[in-house]
């Protein structure tokens, strides 16, 4: 008896033990789970999102835990909404709850700027291929270039969740980082003159039953050309299409509020659980980071420029600023709009025009990753 009761006890420190033999991986990531704690606490960064993830990777990283192990509480939170996709999906009805298509319905050209936003995608999709990624790998890296981290995570949790860590942490961070990624571009590609132009104020003339139709129709136009994409588009225009018909309010309040804060905190908690140290620092881990910043930056890129091409064609009537907020980063990109704008001229008001530029990349990077994972079900990878 006094045996088994020694050999339990000497059990108390086997988690020191390993942290010291082979536990170097562990430690590493720890220190990173404490910088993803420390940005989301101090420095205020995307907190609803790295607080539950820094948590979630410092609990999976204590040796011998066992709490991704089956049974375990980060591997039940993982099967009951990642591995189904059902978290990502949920989190979209809460933003379609979020989102007024006002902005984008006065204007319906802003949507090419969602287009131009989702450039990065497509590049990096070729250079992930060019890199040797598989296919179905190439494209759930690619799609860290829409700036959007539930689309990211429900492609790469079903058609590559060995690298679903890598891919949803890169698409959460740069997510975060996009008011620091985005405005070093928008100043080297824009003039002094550009940056002061301003845009006539938006006029609200959209009826309500407009917007009542809108995500009706984009449900139905995106089923039939791209179906494979529809549970993201569905799950978004019906989020949207709750807000705008006004007899949920409860259901739209609740998928706004408490349904996307619980799913935040168990997607976050999850996805932390999937950064155990052995497992997630990999050279492909580096490789993914900086084609996820690639595409980034690529996005930003091609925005701005669709923008400077659109003020020429209007004879200087677009700040081409507004391009920037082309990636899906909703509201965040078109507030980095807004801010550089009155950087340098503080009566000028760009944010209506620049959320109905982000709204229109929402929509464009939803519709870029359905018309990829359509195109891969056409050649029969999936």
């Amino acid at each position: 008896m006094l045996d088994t009761v020694v050999q339990g006890l000497s059990g108390l420190g086997a988690g020191t033990s390993y942290l010291f033999t082979s536990g170097g991986p562990n430690v590493i990531m720890l220190l990173i789970a404490a910088t993803l704690l420390y940005l989301g606490v101090k420095k205020e960064v995307e907190p609803l999102l790295l607080v539950p993830i820094g948590f979630g990777c410092m609990l999976v990283n204590i040796p011998l835990s066992d709490l991704m192990e089956p049974g375990g509480l980060l591997r039940i939170l993982y099967d009951m909404g990642i591995s189904n996709e059902v978290f990502p999906l949920l989190i979209f009805v809460g933003i379609g709850a979020m989102i007024d298509f006002g902005s984008l319905l006065e204007n319906p050209k802003m949507l090419l700027f969602g287009a131009a936003g989702q450039f990065g995608i497509f590049l990096t999709l070729l250079l992930a291929l060019a890199l040797g990624f598989p296919a179905l790998e190439a494209v759930s890296i690619a799609v860290i270039g829409a700036c959007d981290g539930p689309t990211a995570i429900y492609v790469a949790s079903q058609y590559a969740p060995q690298l679903l860590a890598p891919i949803s942490v890169a698409a959460y961070s740069y997510m975060a980082l996009v008011p620091i990624i985005q405005p070093p571009i928008m100043r080297a590609l824009t003039t002094p003159a550009e940056r002061v132009i301003k845009m006539a104020p938006i006029k609200r003339s959209v009826s309500q039953q407009t917007k009542l139709l809108f995500p009706i129709v984009v449900t139905l136009v995106t089923g039939l050309l791209a179906p494979k994409g529809l549970p993201l588009m569905g799950t978004i225009m019906l989020g949207n299409f709750m807000r705008e018909c006004g007899v949920v309010a409860r259901l739209t309040k609740a998928s706004e509020n408490e349904i996307a804060n619980i799913v935040t905190l168990f997607l976050g908690l999850a996805i932390g659980g999937t950064m155990e140290g052995h497992a997630f620092l990999k050279p492909q881990t580096l490789a993914i980071f900086g084609m996820g910043f690639i595409a980034i930056c690529t996005d930003t890129i091609a925005g701005v420029l669709f923008g400077k091409l659109v003020c020429k064609l209007t004879g200087g009537k677009v700040n081409p600023l507004i391009g920037a907020a082309g990636i899906s980063a909703f509201p965040m990109a078109a507030r980095v709009v807004q801010a550089q704008g009155q950087l340098y001229d503080k009566k000028n008001h760009l944010l209506m025009h620049a959320a109905g530029v982000n709204t229109g990349g929402q929509i464009g990077s939803v519709v870029a990753a359905a018309v990829m994972l359509s195109v891969l079900k056409g050649m029969g990878l999936i």
